[in-house]
């Protein structure tokens, strides 16, 4: 039988606190697993948590900016002293201060979205290896975009940033692998978060994007879930270094 069981799974979640995060989270948790949603403050993850917790899952928060990394080494010291181990990893924090030309760009916009895009999640994974290793192995999923396969106008850095997590999820992949550590990453298409507000609520943007939509529409946050699921679950555990995109056709 296909399993995708996460019982007695501890996973963490960062960027949890809404859209995509918040999706991948609640699937998680209705397949047994104990979240541990992350975000720069709390506020917005209990929110989150306490829906998680409704519907009869496991849930707790931990605030963390993705960003710094004396705070993600305290996140991890954290796991390890509650529950001395980490079975899944989903690298979802993201940001893009800057909307315009690369000429434009400030250093400041360039470090902000390396830090928090890519940085963050490559010693997120160096932290996340010994809890998975004391747990007889793990799954990470790294939450890249589409942008990093076909960089997106006015989005250059962010494209950046995300083709380095497609290259850094197969690096990862390669040398995890002999420690029973599996690495993907989901490839999201365009959908409606408040990440994307940006965007939706601009028409002549909006319109051009869809026309490159052969669905014709925006994804849903909760779209994306399943392929989550699959990628951290037991049913994909001969998958490592793959890049499952959910765009609508856009890539097709």
């Amino acid at each position: 039988m296909v399993d995708f069981s996460l019982d007695d799974k501890i996973a963490v979640i960062t960027g949890a606190s809404r859209g995509i995060g918040e999706a991948i989270a609640g699937a998680l948790a209705e397949h047994g697993a104990r979240c541990i949603l992350v975000s720069r403050k709390t506020e917005g993850l209990e929110q989150v948590a306490g829906k998680i917790c409704e519907k009869g899952g496991k849930a707790e928060t931990m605030a963390c900016h993705a960003g710094y990394l004396e705070q993600i080494s305290a996140l991890f010291a954290g796991v390890e002293e509650k529950y001395g181990k980490l079975d899944i990893l989903v690298n979802n924090a993201a940001t893009n201060p800057h909307f315009g030309e690369l000429i434009t760009a400030e250093e400041s916009h360039w470090d902000k979205i390396m830090d928090v895009n890519l940085k963050g999640p490559f010693f997120m994974i160096q932290k996340a290896v010994p809890l998975m290793e004391a747990a007889g192995g793990g799954s990470i999923l790294n939450v890249s975009s589409i942008n990093g396969v076909q960089p997106a106008l006015m989005q250059g850095i962010y494209s950046i940033s995300k083709a380095g997590m497609i290259s850094m999820t197969k690096a990862y992949a390669k040398e995890l692998a002999s420690r029973k550590i599996r690495v993907n990453a989901l490839l999201p298409g365009f959908t409606e978060t408040k990440f994307s507000e940006a965007l939706l609520s601009n028409e002549e943007l909006r319109s051009y994007i869809l026309q490159q939509v052969p669905m014709s529409r925006p994804a849903q946050p909760e779209e994306m879930a399943g392929a989550a699921l699959y990628l951290v679950s037991e049913a994909a555990s001969y998958t490592t270094g793959s890049c499952v995109t959910c765009d609508g056709g856009i890539l097709a």
